[in-house]
């Protein structure tokens, strides 16, 4: 049993309060006496008989006065060790207002005093009740200041940023007691600060100046605090800081600038995305929402990286039924649980299947008629599908194959295929795999288009126990209205299977980290960005596109493992060591975003493109993509040699 702690009989900030009010009537007791001393020259001896007792009279009656006009403006409610600019401004109009009153009341009514009493009288007055309001504050930071410089155990920090958001990150550091830190010296590219001061604190030069600058003040700790600067230029200053052995940590962005969220604790260590400098897409998804509203959506391999935050950003724009399909129950748990909790009025269904399984499809769509439809659903790491190349055929072109099809039979409004730059001229099976799935959706969309949608084979291994069923909406297949996309992407950072985790986890580990080829690159993009290039697939589509996302540089992966190691904490080939393996099955160099044979259209978006499809022939190629399946089914070994007469620019290195 809890026993309840008795109430104070009077609470420790009301007997602050009461002293402030003793204070502040003694202070305008002396303030309006200063202001009159000083109107007669300072000799008390010159001041009229009649202007001393005017203010003896009346200053007992204002000062009562005004503390009922400083009660009423909130000053002795404020937690007064945080005094800032707001409470600054409210005790100025306070004192202003119970000022004016004084001085209309006195003149008018009672007697007319020198005017210079009244004005200097307002001032001396609004300076001692701010003096020792404010008091504390200044005790406090010159209290730190002096233990900073006097305490060598704090650690010593540089700030790069001197503006708004760099002077609030510094003041926090001094006024909070339980930062052992001082900042010793601050960076900024502007030239025209160089040489100044920010809070006592020297601004030592700009970029060029840090390694120098680490070493001449003994700094362990950067704090980068420029919430506005672009991507590029985080990059190019975290790629300098990143070559030290400091603790590296930034203001995550604007956002925490304009919420009034900049301090030390705001402040996020840097991920190894910082290091890419590409700016983050910033698409308008308004249009997105406004489609997918009021809309039942369906996403594949929705317990996925990619697939749980589709079904996150579907969730918060008020679907009318969201349906989560896995293989994989504990992935499709866990989301589950995740948008029950964040959205409880969301409707809701999570199931459990394959997509290979075309009755289980067929279901689904009979039960729930999807309008719209993220394919994310299929076999992913590269190595594991060089080993079972059937299984990659099965999941990933005849699971997509059986999903289209039930789509398009029931009346499905926009289908979206997530792609990947593998499928482009693809050295090993999963890409060829992936490829085979964009020509799923071009084929589909091309006998859409021509009215010839019912052309398209069923190719179910359980063809017999479905066509019974399937008469029943053959009326629908001759008007088919269903728009087929691909969205191709490169690697996602933080998703299941890319390096970072990997080596992050070598890392802590102790090394080494394992890369494969000091020459191998890729290109990077982060969740959300893929996420909403998927989702604006769905609006820009008319059939047939394979979108592409513009990922600017590419990036080396021994140099992105190198990075991450020093933002560890440690250094390459010395703390930890780097270790080259040797291309796995089926990898290559250089990923690529586009065949050679491919051309670009613009969207709206700058950073999004649309590839103009390779031409080929529909009807045979829906013919060989039978014959592939039956070869997948029966786990045929020459999988790969059938893969390649389909798909022409696939060439795997065991088979050149």
């Amino acid at each position: 049993m809890t026993v309840p702690r008795k109430k104070k009989l009077i609470e420790h900030w009301k007997i602050i309060a009461l002293g402030l009010m003793a204070f502040d009537y003694i202070a305008i007791h002396l303030a309006y006496f200063l202001a009159l001393w000083f109107r007669f020259d300072c000799r008390f001896s010159e001041i009229p008989i009649g202007f001393l007792n005017g203010y003896l009279c009346y200053i007992i009656i204002y000062a009562f006065v005004s503390i009922v006009v400083f009660w009423l403006f909130g000053m002795y409610k404020c937690v007064w060790s945080f005094v800032s600019y707001p409470e600054v401004l409210r005790f100025s109009l306070g004192s202003a207002l119970a000022s004016l009153i004084y001085y209309f009341v006195f003149t008018f009514f009672v007697y007319r005093m020198p005017l210079s009493y009244h004005v200097f009288g307002a001032l001396f007055q609004l300076m001692l009740i701010l003096s020792i309001r404010v008091s504390y504050r200044v005790l406090n930071y010159f209290k730190a200041f002096a233990a900073g410089r006097n305490d060598e155990t704090y650690d010593r920090v540089m700030l790069i940023g001197a503006g708004s958001a760099g002077q609030l990150i510094l003041r926090d550091i001094r006024t909070t007691e339980v930062i052992k830190e001082k900042v010793v010296c601050i960076i900024d590219d502007n030239p025209n600060k160089w040489g100044r001061y920010l809070e006592g604190v020297s601004i030592v030069g700009g970029r060029d100046d840090i390694l120098p600058s680490i070493e001449k003040y003994h700094v362990n700790k950067i704090y980068l605090a420029i919430p506005s600067a672009s991507a590029s230029t985080k990059r190019d200053i975290l790629n300098i800081c990143k070559e030290t052995d400091c603790e590296l940590k930034q203001l995550p962005g604007m956002y925490q600038f304009v919420t009034n969220q900049v301090s030390v604790k705001a402040m996020k260590d840097v991920a190894i995305e910082d290091l890419l400098g590409r700016e983050p897409i910033k698409a308008d998804m308004h249009e997105v929402y406004e489609f997918i509203n009021d809309k039942v959506v369906l996403v594949t391999g929705g317990g996925g990286s990619i697939g749980s935050e589709l079904c996150r950003q579907i969730a918060a724009h008020h679907p009318k039924q969201l349906i989560i399909f896995d293989v994989y129950e504990n992935n499709a748990y866990a989301i589950q649980l995740e948008l029950r909790q964040k959205y409880p009025e969301l409707n809701l269904e999570v199931l459990i299947g394959s997509v290979r399984d075309s009755r289980r499809m067929y279901e689904l769509f009979e039960d729930y008629r999807p309008q719209i439809v993220y394919h994310a659903a299929a076999h992913k790491h590269v190595p594991l599908m060089e080993d079972s190349p059937c299984e990659a055929i099965k999941n990933n072109a005849i699971g997509t194959y059986k999903t289209a099809y039930a789509a398009m039979t029931h009346g499905c409004e926009r289908f979206v295929l997530i792609s990947t730059d593998k499928a482009v001229n693809p050295t090993n099976i999963m890409g060829a795999s992936k490829r085979l799935c964009e020509m799923i959706i071009q084929s589909f969309d091309a006998k859409i288009k021509a009215g010839k949608a019912d052309e398209i084979p069923q190719l179910f291994t359980h063809e017999p126990a479905l066509k019974e069923t399937m008469g029943k909406n053959s009326e629908l297949l001759k008007n088919v209205k269903t728009e087929f996309v691909a969205v191709r992407f490169g690697n996602v950072l933080g998703s299941n299977g890319s390096v970072i985790p990997i080596f992050k986890k070598q890392i802590e580990q102790g090394g080494p980290v394992c890369v494969t080829h000091p020459d191998i690159v890729r290109y990077f993009m982060t969740i959300p960005e893929a996420v909403s290039l998927v989702m604006l697939a769905g609006t820009y589509a008319h059939g047939g596109e394979i979108f592409v996302l513009d990922m600017g540089s590419e990036v080396k992966i021994d140099t992105l493992a190198r990075n991450l190691i020093k933002l560890s904490g440690y250094k390459p080939d010395v703390d930890i060591m780097i270790k080259y393996t040797g291309l796995r099955p089926g990898e290559k160099l250089y990923e690529e975003k586009l065949m050679a044979e491919e051309g670009l259209r613009k969207t709206d978006n700058d950073l999004i493109h649309i590839g103009m499809p390779i031409p080929f022939e529909v009807d045979s190629f829906l013919k060989e993509l039978d014959e592939l399946m039956l070869a997948a089914y029966k786990n045929d070994a020459d999988i790969k040699e059938k893969v390649q007469k389909v798909v022409t620019t696939y060439h795997p290195a065991e088979l050149c």
